[in-house]
């Protein structure tokens, strides 16, 4: 659901405007009756597990070898 404020409606109310957000509210804000801002809720994030792609990824045994000379001159052109 989204509720639309002119700017003045919102300074003079803002607490209620972010309450209402944590609601899961959206909020419109405009000026001269155009939209010039949303407030929206933060969704939480999932917390990253350091090690979560363990022995999803691998690399070659020559990962850094030297590019072949053709491959090298195509950069070059």
């Amino acid at each position: 659901m989204e509720t639309v404020y002119n700017i003045h409606e919102a300074k003079t109310s803002f607490s209620k405007l972010i309450e209402r957000v944590r609601q899961g509210e959206d909020i419109v804000i405009v000026k001269a009756g155009r939209p010039v801002a949303r407030l929206v809720p933060i969704r939480p994030t999932k917390q990253r597990q350091p090690g979560n792609a363990r022995n999803l990824v691998t690399m070659s045994e020559d990962f850094d070898a030297a590019l072949p000379d053709a491959l090298l001159n195509a950069f070059k052109k």
